[in-house]
C-alpha cells in the first residue's frame, strides 16, 4: 500500500511502478533540451533550487552539480526513501517528505524552482502555485514542464487515454495565473525494446498502450512537451 501524505495527487506511473519510471527517465530527453531552456531564462549555477515532486531524486544529482543548495519534495514517502539513497553521498542535497501546497520552507529561499510531470497542471493546483509564490526569493524563477497534449502521437495517446483532460482549459489556467509558455520538442530513447514497451504500458491505459506499441517502430518515441514559466 503506497504511503503519501495528506493532499497528495496520486501518481499512476512513478508511484507503482519506479522501476520502469527510472527506465523512462533515462529515455527522455537525451540531449538536454529541457535544462538547456530553463538555464537560458534562469540559472541555477550556485544558487538554491527546489525539485517539486522530485520521486527517486533522478534529477537531483545533475542539479547538485552547479547549485549551491538543493532540495528534493516529495509526498510519497517510498520515493522519498529511494531519493535520499541516491543522494547520500552529495552533501548539498536534502530530501523532504512534503507537498507542493506544503513546502518545509522559509519564504523567499529559493532562486529556482522546478516541478516536472509532477501531476497533470492546471485548475486545482492554486495552492501549490501560492507555496511557490511564498518560498521563491525576488529575482527567482519558477518552472514546469509538463505533457503537449495537442501534438503528435503521444498527445493522442494521452487524450484517449485520459479524455476528460482538457488542454484549452488548462491552458486558459496558466494564462490567468500569468506564465509564460514555450514549446519543447522533445524525445524517448531506450536501449532495449522491452524497455520501451514498458514504459508506454505504465502511461497509458492497457487498450491505448498495445495500440501505442504497434504505432511505434525501433527504440525512439517523439514526446512533445510544454515548458512554462514565471519569473519573481
Amino acid at each position: 500500500m503506497p504511503r503519501f501524505l495528506r493532499g497528495a495527487i496520486p501518481s499512476p506511473n512513478i508511484w507503482n511502478t519506479p522501476q520502469t519510471y527510472e527506465l523512462e527517465n533515462r529515455a527522455v530527453d537525451p540531449e538536454g533540451r529541457a535544462e538547456a531552456a530553463m538555464s537560458a531564462i534562469r540559472s541555477w549555477t550556485g544558487a538554491t533550487v527546489l525539485d517539486i515532486g522530485c520521486g527517486t531524486g533522478y534529477h537531483l544529482p545533475a542539479l547538485a552539480a552547479t547549485a549551491a543548495r538543493v532540495i528534493g519534495a516529495e509526498p510519497h514517502e517510498d520515493l522519498v526513501r529511494l531519493a535520499r539513497r541516491r543522494c547520500r553521498a552529495l552533501r548539498n542535497v536534502e530530501i523532504h517528505a512534503a507537498t507542493a501546497q506544503a513546502l518545509p520552507l522559509p519564504d523567499a529561499s529559493v532562486d529556482v524552482a522546478i516541478a516536472r510531470w509532477a501531476y497533470f497542471f492546471g485548475p486545482g493546483c492554486e495552492p501549490g502555485l501560492a507555496e511557490l509564490s511564498r518560498v521563491t526569493r525576488r529575482g527567482g524563477a519558477a518552472f514546469v514542464i509538463d505533457i503537449d497534449t495537442t501534438r503528435g502521437a503521444f498527445g493522442r495517446w494521452f487524450g484517449q487515454s485520459i479524455p476528460a483532460y482538457s488542454a484549452r482549459s488548462v491552458e486558459n489556467f496558466w494564462n490567468r495565473q500569468g506564465w509564460q509558455t514555450s514549446r519543447l520538442d522533445l524525445r524517448m530513447s531506450f536501449e532495449r525494446r522491452a524497455d520501451l514497451e514498458a514504459v508506454l504500458r505504465i502511461e497509458f491505459t492497457p487498450a491505448v498502450a498495445e495500440q501505442a506499441i504497434a504505432e511505434t517502430p525501433g527504440l525512439e518515441i517523439a514526446y512533445p512537451n510544454l515548458l512554462r514559466w514565471k519569473l519573481f
